[in-house]
Formats: structure tokens, C-alpha cells, sequence
């Protein structure tokens, strides 16, 4: 079951893919991450499939990472008192807080953080951006606005609002039930929708605690232009490029995405790159060679994980385009330019007086002079680990933890195999343990070296101080 990759692969469960046998065979053939998404299914939907995925754990031994994605506000439009109105270009058309069905001159808005927050020439975006309205007029129950990009408008239809800080929470009152429930059922990462600022991030934290770990969806430009700012207070980060496309130009979201990685490498938080990646698949059992070197490209860029979101959820071939992926991935690995581009794309450490710093540059060197089979952590939090895969060593990283919550968060991580193992009493059951779990696990070979890294005292965490080289 050792994958012979580093990134990882992170697919979406649903109609199509909730079935015990369906779930084993996207775990083998590659799966390893599942994520449930809070926007479809039900509380008990998502009880089963919780269910399912410990119990396959169970059956295989290897700790298998939960996603629990929460939905976020939804800003919609309401509804029409005779169907689908069409909307011309140039003409007027009223947003308002009446609950009276709407026309092709007018239709509800019940958002009023919307038009708390509108000034005139602020745009607003219908039907994932189809529609595109700029506001002329508007006070705090009414926006008056002239139709730019026109086109058929239906009821319930998603509303964007580009370039505008909205005073809306990123919790709604579903989102808080649905949280509850996944940290009920033991979820590893909550991922979160709709994060504006840190602010957002930090409210999440106050409910969630040490129960699971925060991955912020980047959707908005207003989170963007505080990128920095929000890495640094979540654990991981999620490039959902299809929202990000729809507020902000089709042309800036491949640089977006890029350096929405760059940041994650460098601050060493794992980024997930989703959205669209193998879309075709959900109909076709072919990708298309675009959405093949879309995938590449995220891999060649360094990122922890790539999604698939509908094509496992609902598509006709969800465990086809699991394994496409999959390969695509071990293609990407195996290029020599891969490693080169990894290696050119390195962020060096800072002098910072940082003792896990210094251990994980030396760790990194080691490697290299030894030609170190595999890289060995123990660790409590994690934090070890992290750090370890923050510098992309050209040796996989075996992460040992006493901790089923740690080994089942570090399946996320580029690079990072996690083993669930009983605690250790000291520095030598340590290096023994290592050395008979990474020949054990065929990442070593008798008599090659591997590089050990963990903290001393064991069991505090974050205090990375130790490297020890030994013999498999």
C-alpha cells in the first residue's frame, strides 16, 4: 500500500462514490484524502460515509485523511413571478430587500450585508458571473443597478460581489451544525468557504480547537490581497480556482495560483490545488490533454495535494479518473526536470535562530551527501513532519506518531507516509523502531542510511532539536 508518489491525491465522495466497494477502490487507486462536502447530503449521508472510510482504515492499517468542507454563505437572488426573465445589456434593473416575487425590471436580494456594503460603480456578479450588473444608485435596502453583460436570469441564481469586503461572517447557522457534526465524527481537516480575512480564520479556530486542523478556501480577491496574513493563522490552504474565476478575470488566476503555492511552500502549510481539474472526466473516461497538463503543472509547482471534485462525486467514472490522476502524478515525478524545477523553486531558510530550521536544512543536506534512503520523523503534532516536508528532501518521508489524530492530519502532506505507531520511550527504541519500519515498509535497505529528525523530551510538541543518522 506504500504510494510511490509525494503529492496527494484528495477526492470528493457523493452519489457516485458512496458505496463501501466504490470508496476501497478509490483508496487503491489512490485516494488519500476523502472529502465530504457539507453543500449536498445529509447529516446522516455523511455518518455513513464517515463510517465507511474508518472502517477501511481499520481494514487496511493505514491512516486515511477526512475533509469536512463546509458550505459558507450563499448570496442568491430571489425568485420570479413568471420563470426565467431575460436581461439585456444597458437596461436597468432594481435589487431590493422586497420578498415579492421579481421581473425583468426587478428581483429580490435578501442579503441586506449586500447593500450595506455597495457603492456606486461596484459590480455585482449573477449565475457564477454569466450576468454582470454595475451599480448606479444604492442606499441600505435597494441597489439600482445597468446591466452590462446580459443574459437569461432564473431564480435562486448565486450573486458575487468583486472587489467589496462583505460584513457577513464565514459561519453561517448551517455550517455551525454541520461543524459540529464533523468534529462529532472525528473529521481531520475542516475546510472553510467564504474567508474574507484573518478574522475569519481565527473565528473558525475559536469553535474548532485542537479537534481539527483549518483548511481556508482561497474564493475571494479580498482574501487574496491578504494572502500573506491568512497562511499564517490557517494550517492549509485550498486554490478553489473555479470561485476565484468567477470574480476575478479567467487570465489572472493561473499567476493567482501560483503564488498562492509559492506562499504555502514557503510558510510550510500544505496547498491543495482544486477545482476543474479532470472536469471532462465526469462524463468521459478520458481527461482531455489540457486538463492533464493542468495537473502537471500544480504537481510541478510543488503542491501537497490535487482535488477532484465532481469526477469523483458524481461523474460517471469516478475510480478511472482517480487512477488517471494518479498517473499523471507518477509521470510528473519521474521527470528529471521535476526535481530540478523542486530544487530551483526551494525556499531557503532564514537565519532565525529556529532550532527546527536548523535541523531540517541539515536534514535536507544530509540527504543529499548520504544518499539517504528515507527520511525518518517522530512527532507528536506534527510539526516535524511539516517542516521536514517544507524543504521537498529528495528522499520520502516516513512519519512515525503515536497519535492516530497526527497520522491521519499528515496524509495531506507532500512527501509525508504516516504510520501510526505505540509511543517510544527513548532516542535508541526511536532510531530501532525507524530502521525496522523503513525496511518493513520498503522505503530503506538493509545497511543504507536514513535520516532520523524528532524532538527531545518526546511527547512535547514542536520542539524539532534532534538528527540522527542510522543504518537500516
Amino acid at each position: 500500500m506504500r504510494r510511490t508518489r509525494n503529492a496527494k491525491i484528495v477526492a470528493t465522495l457523493g452519489p457516485a462514490s458512496s458505496d463501501a466497494a466504490v470508496v476501497r477502490q478509490l483508496f487503491m487507486a489512490g485516494v488519500d484524502v476523502f472529502r465530504l462536502n457539507f453543500s449536498h447530503g445529509t447529516h446522516a449521508d455523511h455518518a455513513e460515509r464517515f463510517k465507511t472510510l474508518r472502517a477501511l482504515e481499520q481494514e487496511t492499517g493505514r491512516p486515511i485523511g477526512i475533509l469536512a468542507d463546509l458550505q459558507g454563505p450563499k448570496l442568491r437572488v430571489g425568485t420570479f413571478a413568471e420563470g426565467p426573465v431575460m436581461l439585456e445589456a444597458g437596461q436597468a434593473f432594481r435589487l431590493d430587500l422586497d420578498k415579492a416575487p421579481g421581473n425583468a425590471q426587478r428581483a429580490g436580494l435578501p442579503h441586506p450585508e449586500i447593500f450595506a456594503a455597495l457603492v456606486p460603480g461596484a459590480e455585482l456578479l449573477l449565475d457564477d458571473g454569466k450576468l454582470r450588473l454595475v451599480v448606479e444608485r444604492c442606499g441600505k435596502d435597494f441597489a439600482e443597478t445597468r446591466v452590462a453583460v446580459g443574459g437569461k436570469l432564473s431564480e435562486r441564481k448565486g450573486v458575487n460581489v468583486p472587489g467589496v469586503v462583505l460584513p457577513i461572517t464565514a459561519l453561517t447557522e448551517k455550517d455551525r451544525r454541520d461543524l459540529a457534526l464533523a468534529l462529532e465524527l472525528g473529521a481531520d481537516w475542516i475546510a472553510l468557504s467564504f474567508v474574507q480575512r484573518p478574522e475569519d480564520v481565527t473565528e473558525a479556530r475559536a469553535l474548532i480547537g485542537e479537534r481539527a486542523a483549518i483548511v481556508v478556501k482561497l474564493e475571494k480577491p479580498s482574501a487574496v490581497e491578504r494572502l500573506d496574513e491568512i497562511v499564517a493563522v490557517t494550517d492549509a490552504v485550498m486554490v478553489a480556482r473555479g470561485d476565484l474565476g468567477v470574480e476575478l478575470p479567467a487570465e489572472r488566476v493561473p499567476a493567482i495560483q501560483k503564488r498562492i503555492v509559492r506562499t504555502c511552500r514557503a510558510l510550510g502549510k500544505p496547498v491543495i490545488v482544486a477545482t476543474q481539474m479532470l472536469e471532462s472526466m465526469i462524463d468521459s473516461p478520458v481527461p482531455t490533454r489540457a486538463e492533464a497538463s493542468d495537473v502537471a503543472t500544480a504537481i510541478y509547482d510543488g503542491a501537497d495535494a490535487v482535488m477532484l471534485s465532481a469526477e469523483s462525486a458524481s461523474g460517471k467514472h469516478p475510480v478511472v479518473a482517480v487512477d488517471m490522476m494518479n498517473r499523471i502524478i507518477e509521470q510528473v515525478e519521474a521527470d528529471p526536470a521535476y526535481r530540478q524545477l523542486i530544487d530551483a523553486s526551494h525556499t531557503s531558510a532564514r537565519p532565525s535562530g529556529d532550532v527546527a530550521e536548523a535541523v531540517c536544512c541539515a536534514m535536507r543536506r544530509a540527504v543529499v551527501l548520504l544518499h539517504a534512503q528515507a527520511i525518518v520523523c517522530y512527532t507528536m503534532s506534527g510539526h516535524s513532519s511539516l517542516r521536514a516536508a517544507r524543504e521537498r528532501p529528495e528522499s520520502p518521508i516516513l512519519s512515525l506518531t503515536p497519535k492516530l489524530a497526527t497520522a491521519r492530519r499528515l496524509v495531506l502532506v507532500w512527501g509525508v507516509h504516516s504510520v501510526h505507531i505505540a509511543d517510544v520511550a527513548d532516542v535508541d527504541e526511536m532510531t530501532a523502531l525507524a530502521c525496522d519500519i523503513a525496511r518493513r515498509e520498503r522505503f530503506a535497505e538493509a545497511g543504507r542510511f536514513i535520516v532520523a529528525i524528532a524532538g527531545l523530551p518526546f511527547g512535547s510538541p514542536g520542539t524539532t532539536n534532534l538528527i540522527r543518522i542510522a543504518t537500516a
